[in-house]
């Protein structure tokens, strides 16, 4: 699982260290890798969790688009995977992102087309995903930037 962590946090750094950015003075952009914990009871899908580890690469717009990606795994009793598609998004204090994502539960068969939501400060993010609000959790280890 870390390896994974490590590897979208290798591909981010490597995304934003390539392609030059060119943004309006209203645009936006939210990039990060990390890792938190939840508190205990959260379930989701019938899954017990115990936290989660994400990665995002996100520019945003004035208009309210946004193009990038999201990846998480929820840990717990068994895994969660979410890979996303950010369609909307935009940074006021708080960075928020929204899109699709294919979700699969505990090595089962993926499932695409649903709906995620994303809220996220420098140290903390909170998903919800398919209408399940789960526990905003402190990111560490990790650091989230946004602009």
């Amino acid at each position: 699982m870390k390896r994974v962590v490590i590897f979208v946090i290798a591909m981010l750094a490597a995304l934003v260290a390539t392609t030059p950015i060119v943004r309006a003075a209203d645009d936006g952009m939210i990039a990060g890798a990390g890792a938190g914990a939840f508190p205990a009871g959260v379930v989701f899908a019938g899954i017990p969790l115990t936290g989660l580890e994400f990665g995002q690469a996100v520019l945003t717009a004035a208009d309210g688009s946004a193009a990038g990606a999201f990846h998480a795994v929820l840990q717990g009793a068994s895994l969660v995977s979410v890979d996303g598609a950010v369609a909307t998004g935009g940074v006021a204090g708080v960075a928020t992102f929204a899109g699709t994502a294919t979700v699969t539960v505990g090595g089962g068969v993926p499932v695409a087309g649903v709906p995620f939501q994303v809220a996220l400060t420098t140290d903390g993010v909170q998903l919800t995903l398919d209408g399940t609000l789960l526990p905003a959790v402190t990111v560490s280890p990790g650091a989230i930037a946004i602009e």
